[in-house]
């Protein structure tokens, strides 16, 4: 099973290389027709003369006027993995064509190169200071040279360039700004499906003590009454064979409900998934409904009960009435094991909780309660529903009792 995990992410993480290098390629031929579309562009506006009027005196393009315009266009490839250096390089060669007075026109590569720096990344405060320095830079020496080659002052030039190339920037950085807040967002969305996903796997785990502490009361109890009846079937079987067969009658039932309900705990506890799959098929433990049955359970395994109910009865919430036949159940238990057969139970409807007591003599000698998980697990119970929990032997009787603050029922 382990190879064919490893198989299974060697295979994703080879797909996902793929797909990255498939996506790089595609940006590379973008922006390598964007290159020679530009490079295009350039010569041919060199070519026509540029804006220039048709008498004005100016250079004709050679072969020096194509290797600069290519050096102002074709770097233009790498934009996005150094755009401020190839600003740099297509800005420079946008300067020297304007100082050896080639026809004017818009310095197309350094435009394009200046919306890529623009929508780039914004790195640390000193490689922003030095963006800003090279760009105004290269506007400053473009506008020079360009009133250097006319011998005049750059007015229109100043007054485009700075249209151009603020646009440029302007559109850049807006687009920049809009992919950081989308990144963002995007972000925000993951770690909220984290935190949801950290959530469901809490309450899983939550159910899953749960069910496992529901094993443990199940099982426990069962397996005491079942320990009971046996013996006592072992001592009737030649005295009384018909009280035998009723031992053993109960061994038998006891055994298939207890079966019933460990099965379906165990399935649950091997579902792989959420919380609302680990419980599929689990039927919730019984509440106080089901008193009776568990006394006379009790009674059945040779436990003297008596069960006295104080105040009025009320409808419980759920997980009241869930905890509050568990904690009985899991007294009853201790009371069976450890106690003479005898045992009281009292439940007091009060105005603000249910008070659980289940009281038993004690047994020189015997610690009741010592060396198990079921004062713990009833501790732990009525603490996650806000109440009390107390347990101790005084004047030879052992005493359990748990305040339950009633919660909000259901309607």
């Amino acid at each position: 099973m382990g190879g064919r995990r490893s198989s299974g992410g060697t295979t994703r993480r080879t797909q996902g290389r793929a797909t990255l290098a498939a996506v790089r390629l595609r940006r590379l031929s973008g922006d390598a027709a964007l290159a020679i579309l530009v490079f295009a562009l350039t010569v041919g506006l060199l070519a026509a003369g540029g804006f220039e009027e048709p008498e004005a005196d100016t250079r004709d393009l050679d072969g020096l006027g194509v290797l600069l315009a290519a050096l102002a266009s074709l770097p233009l490839v790498a934009r996005r993995r150094s755009p401020l250096e190839v600003f740099a390089s297509t800005a420079a060669a946008s300067v020297l064509v304007s100082g050896l007075d080639y026809p004017h026109g818009p310095p197309l590569g350094a435009t394009v190169a200046l919306y890529s720096l623009a929508a780039s990344p914004e790195g640390t405060r000193a490689r922003m200071l030095l963006t800003s320095a090279v760009v105004a830079g290269f506007f400053i020496l473009h506008v020079a040279a360009t009133g250097i080659a006319d011998d005049q002052f750059p007015t229109v030039p100043l007054l485009v360039g700075a249209l151009l190339w603020g646009g440029a920037w302007v559109v850049g950085d807006r687009i920049r700004q809009r992919r950081e807040r989308m990144a963002e967002l995007e972000q925000r969305a993951l770690r909220a499906e984290r935190e949801a996903d950290r959530e469901r796997r809490l309450a899983a785990a939550e159910e899953r003590t749960r069910i496992a502490r529901d094993l443990h009361d199940s099982a426990g109890h069962a397996i005491n009454v079942i320990l009971v009846q046996a013996g006592a079937a072992r001592l009737l079987q030649e005295r009384d064979p018909e009280r035998s067969r009723e031992a053993l009658e109960t061994i038998e039932a006891v055994a298939r409900e207890t079966v019933t309900e460990i099965d379906e705990i165990v399935r649950a506890l091997r579902e792989d998934g959420s919380t609302e799959r680990a419980v599929v098929g689990v039927e919730p433990p019984p509440g106080l409904a089901a008193l009776d049955m568990l006394a006379d359970r009790a009674r059945a395994g040779g436990l003297n009960l008596d069960v006295q109910i104080h105040g009025e009865p009320r409808q419980l919430a759920p997980a009241v009435d869930r905890a509050s036949y568990r904690i009985l159940q899991e007294a009853l238990t201790n009371a069976s094991l450890h106690g003479p057969g005898m045992a009281e139970v009292e439940l007091a409807f009060g105005s603000g909780e249910l008070e659980i007591t289940v009281a038993n003599p004690t047994v020189a000698g015997v610690a009741p309660g010592n060396g198990g998980h079921g004062l713990v697990g009833m501790r732990e119970r009525t603490a996650l529903l806000g109440g009390s929990f107390g347990a101790g032997a005084s004047d030879g009787v052992f005493r359990v009792r748990a305040r339950l603050p009633y919660g909000k029922a259901e309607p």
